[in-house]
């Protein structure tokens, strides 16, 4: 007689139980799978961005820092800009200043004794006025720099034309030159022959006697009247008028 198990097939134990299985499961693992990948990228994720944020904060931190250390700093940055500036004005203030003292001297030096002045004018630009001064104003315009304008007499017209070769032995003389150099007319003066009228610039006490208008330039020298106006530097220099002296008779 043949044995029969009357045991549920769901119920049985042993090799004779049926396998468990089907598509459910694989399902179920997948998916567990998946949420631990996601749960590990959303850790990775967050503490990338957690040291992001901690990162940035280091760095608003420090620009901070830099920050206040740029503001301390920045009144010496001013002070030292403003003092580069002054420099740099009276550097270029002394540059363009024009020693009138050296030229007055050197032309003492080389005026010869059959020559004497009656008024001097020294002026920096030629756009300058000068009371009293006299001479050729359109002469005097054309030197664009600072120029002497001399009048006087001299012994005789060999002695004008040795003061006008003397004058270009001054340092810094680029050019000079003769407005006017004549004679007085014959019957013209009635001063006495031993001296002149001290009020007066007329020296030509003798017939042989000749007055001269020169003009000295130096168109060399840097003087800048824009610099000179804008520090408050007046852009006209010394002006001296002598007295006049009496020549040889």
């Amino acid at each position: 007689m043949r044995p029969v198990n009357l045991i549920p097939a769901e119920d049985r134990r042993g090799e004779q139980a049926p396998l468990r299985s089907g598509p459910l499961l694989y399902v179920f693992v997948g998916a567990l799978v998946a949420v631990l990948v996601a749960v590990t990228a959303l850790v990775l994720v967050g503490n990338q961005i957690g040291d992001s944020e901690s990162e940035v904060a280091t760095l608003e931190v420090e620009d901070a820092e830099a920050r206040a250390k740029a503001e301390s700093l920045a009144a010496y940055t001013e002070f030292r800009n403003l003092s580069e500036q002054r420099v740099a004005t009276v550097a270029s203030l002394a540059d363009s200043r024009f020693d009138w003292e050296r030229v007055m001297r050197e032309l003492a030096l080389v005026l010869p004794g059959d020559a004497w002045l009656v008024t001097l004018a020294a002026t920096a630009a030629p756009g300058v006025t000068v009371e009293g001064a006299s001479g050729d104003s359109s002469l005097r315009g054309a030197a664009p720099g600072p120029a002497l304008q001399l009048t006087g007499c001299a012994k005789n017209q060999e002695a004008v034309a040795r003061f006008v070769t003397a004058l270009k032995d001054i340092d810094g003389v680029t050019r000079v030159g003769v407005a006017s150099s004549e004679l007085p007319e014959k019957g013209s003066s009635d001063k006495p022959a031993g001296g002149s009228d001290s009020t007066s610039d007329e020296c030509r006490t003798r017939e042989f006697i000749p007055k001269f208008e020169i003009v000295v330039a130096f168109d060399a020298a840097p003087v800048p009247v824009a610099a000179s106006a804008e520090e408050g530097v007046p852009a006209t220099t010394e002006t001296t008028t002598p007295t006049e002296t009496e020549g040889e008779g």
